[in-house]
């Protein structure tokens, strides 16, 4: 339901009224993110600092696509966000280093951080606006200083969910405002806890040796063609997939996954703040996620319950990072699980034996409540099938 709505959306533009965007908006088409960035560098009133705060979230986006472009990281991960974003080949990459990944996420949790600090500038009494036409936004991957075919964000975005856009002049504007501008935070704190998650367990050292590995076997036989073409087809899967297992089965940086755990929580609190500030809301104009009362610019339909279902799932998570409630495990009874929180403030490598078979997780278990899949059945119901796509919406 989910994509056939955003399908229909896309196909009109009808479907959106006009609005009149920004002036933020109509700079970033014109001269791209940087730019725009540079040319808010110092504000001051709540649409500034709005505004300010949206370009340098993008904008770590884009630089961390750039620097996947720039050393040809064109096939990372696709379960990993941002590593999961189309990146187009590079005709002339610089030489790779194993350091890459853990640098990209480094950089990315600097620039999140920045634009966390002007979004929660804003108050509950602020009346922030941002006006964007959806289809100004752009990724400069190549670096060239012009928006390619491959370079929208709507395009980049539909196709790392499997959507085909159509093409620019027929998205939707939306305006952000106060209450969004803690939704933003928000997702500025997940997506440093997925950071903050691969750097506690720094793949560099393995993606080295894996791709010492691959080279080796490469040079063996000379000249001599292949048997089979089996390398071809599943040979860079196959290094990926060893590259995140070693890595995985390394001692992982207690500070890292702490910090993981601080960020998921501070998702949390930014959320709730964003249901309170849109609860609240009166208008009815190009709403990004709106309240009962409200439509969304997108027209999606959102069911008036979706606030506090989308809630009650948060506070389960809470409940398990705070160690209030815990995990269930399938050869534990009801009256015991694992607790989440002393796992990531004491964390251990992640072999998938023992942790499937439970071993390596005995020293996290415990017996108390188990936290229930009721309120993310309540929600999957609400929302009729697309769970996943309105969580990552949501937030």
């Amino acid at each position: 339901m989910f994509k056939s709505v955003i399908a229909a959306l896309f196909l009109s533009a009808a479907t959106a009224a006009a609005q009149d965007v920004s002036h933020v908006s109509t700079t970033i088409a014109q001269t791209g993110l940087a730019a725009t960035a540079d040319s808010l560098q110092g504000a001051t009133t709540p649409d500034d600092q709005m505004a300010l705060g949206a370009v340098l979230f993008l904008r770590g986006i884009e630089t961390a696509l750039q620097t996947r472009w720039r050393h040809s990281m064109t096939a990372t991960g696709s379960f990993v966000p941002v590593l999961r974003l189309p990146v187009p080949p590079n005709p002339n990459p610089e030489p790779f280093a194993p350091g890459m990944v853990a640098s990209l996420f480094t950089t990315l949790s600097t620039n999140l951080a920045d634009a966390r600090v002007a979004l929660e500038t804003i108050t509950d009494t602020d009346q922030a606006s941002l006006t964007l036409a959806l289809d100004d936004l752009w990724f400069d991957i190549d670096m060239n200083g012009a928006r390619g075919p491959r370079e929208g964000m709507l395009q980049i975005a539909g196709a790392s969910i499997g959507m085909r856009m159509p093409a620019v002049g027929t998205a939707p504007t939306v305006r952000f405002d106060t209450a969004d501008a803690a939704w933003l935070a928000a997702y500025t704190h997940f997506l440093s806890a997925v950071g903050e998650v691969v750097l506690a367990f720094d793949p560099t050292e393995q993606i080295q040796r894996v791709q010492d590995a691959s080279t080796a076997m490469a040079a063996l036989g000379g000249d001599s063609n292949y048997g089979n073409a089996y390398d071809m087809q599943f040979g860079t899967e196959i290094d990926l997939a060893t590259m995140a297992y070693f890595s995985l089965q390394q001692q992982p940086d207690p500070a890292h996954t702490r910090a993981a755990r601080a960020h998921l929580l501070g998702m949390i609190r930014q959320n709730r703040i964003f249901w309170a500030r849109v609860d609240a809301e009166t208008d009815n104009f190009a709403e990004w996620i709106p309240n009962a009362r409200q439509t969304s610019a997108l027209g999606i339909t959102v069911p008036p319950e979706t606030g506090a279902t989308w809630q009650a799932v948060l506070a389960d998570a809470e409940d398990l990072l705070e160690g209030r409630k815990l995990l269930p495990f399938w050869r534990m009874k009801t009256g015991a699980g694992i607790n989440l929180k002393r796992l990531l403030d004491d964390p251990i490598p992640v072999d998938i034996v023992e942790w499937l078979h439970g071993i390596a997780l005995l020293r996290y278990a415990e017996n108390g409540e188990r936290v229930s899949i009721e309120n993310w059945r309540l929600f999957r119901s609400l929302v009729r099938g697309d769970a996943m796509l309105f969580a990552i919406w949501l937030n």
